[in-house]
């Protein structure tokens, strides 16, 4: 078995604009269980988007961007439906970025050998390969981007914002997610971003530059995505997974609140999640438990126990023919830090 043998069959994403999940949403509201949660999920995200003064907040964990959904999230932004992003790492840069720069991700295998993968220098994520080579070449471009900036500590929003600019001149795929939140104003914050391949990079970077380098604040990102929920008359959450990103998202209510400011608790929220809810972990605790930290209204919130590639689309889908985003406008969130 040679690398090649493996690494040959792309992943494509989806594309929720030729897809009309119109008639099956219609008919899951009158079904029970996760169809009918589904649904309801959907009959939240169109009220937020109806709302001309919600900001709509989508936040990202998992590897569904490997798998498929990338151009989901692509177009949920470049069509006024998402107004700000929080995400992992991992969804950024091992997955966004990385396919940004010209790299693929690969329908793969749970059957083939491990330790065959590590010998041909192949990383799995589930039934998904990626190319350790060229995930290092993305380490390298991150270490090559922040040699290039002014060294000094910027918040992962501001970073990001940096990659954009500079894949505006140099990406070879041309609508990946962080290139698209650049040209349409959406911040995006990693709050774990070193958690990723961008880590790897910084620390060469560092190490490269251990007198005179740039430096990641997060501290500076809680403050940041504060301020958008300060600035923002209504807030909804559209959550897919759950662990930092979710958590860091809701927490601006009480960030606020300690600052001084009092904001209402998030008005809409939905998440799509596998995790239990019996071993109390962040990425399982319900909306409603959420409520109790004030956080999350529970008034217009849906959690959906389900794989978010099976629902995100058919959500988004629905959403995108709907025609609903088009009343919308870009809140260019992005805006707020420029000095």
């Amino acid at each position: 078995m040679e690398k090649k043998d493996l690494l040959k069959e792309t992943i494509e994403h989806i594309d929720i604009k030729s897809i009309d999940s119109t008639g099956l949403i219609n008919a899951m509201r009158k079904m029970s269980f996760t169809s009918r949660d589904t649904a309801n999920a959907t009959d939240i995200f169109m009220k937020m988007l109806g709302e001309k003064d919600c900001t709509n907040i989508l936040t990202i964990a998992g590897s569904t961007s490997a798998a498929g959904c990338m151009q989901v999230y692509v177009d949920m932004v470049r069509n006024k439906m998402i107004d700000v992003v929080v995400s992992t790492g991992a969804s950024i840069i091992d997955m966004d970025f990385f396919e940004a720069i010209g790299f693929k991700h690969y329908r793969g295998s749970q059957d083939v050998p491990d330790m065959t993968l590590r010998s041909l220098y192949i990383d799995r994520i589930y039934d998904t390969f990626i190319d350790e080579e060229e995930l290092q070449n993305c380490d390298d471009t991150i270490e090559l981007i922040a040699n290039g900036l002014e060294k000094r500590p910027y918040s992962s929003r501001e970073f990001i914002h940096e990659m954009g600019k500079w894949l505006v001149k140099n990406s070879v795929k041309k609508n990946s997610l962080i290139q698209t939140c650049y040209e349409c104003g959406v911040p995006i914050f990693c709050p774990a971003f070193t958690d990723s391949s961008a880590g790897f990079g910084l620390v060469k970077h560092q190490w490269h530059n251990p007198d005179n380098h740039m430096t990641i604040d997060s501290v500076r990102d809680f403050m940041e995505l504060t301020m958008i929920k300060m600035h923002a008359p209504t807030t909804g959450l559209m959550m897919i997974g759950g662990g930092v990103p979710k958590n860091f998202a809701q927490d601006t209510v009480v960030c606020a609140e300690v600052l001084g400011h009092e904001v209402p608790m998030h008005k809409y929220a939905v998440q799509i999640t596998v995790a239990d809810v019996r071993d109390g972990a962040c990425s399982s605790s319900t909306l409603k438990e959420a409520c109790s930290w004030g956080k999350v209204s529970i008034a217009d919130e849906q959690m959906v126990y389900a794989e978010a590639t099976t629902v995100i689309p058919l959500i988004a889908s629905y959403a995108y023919h709907s025609d609903i985003w088009k009343k919308r406008e870009y809140k260019k969130w992005a805006d707020l830090y420029k000095k």
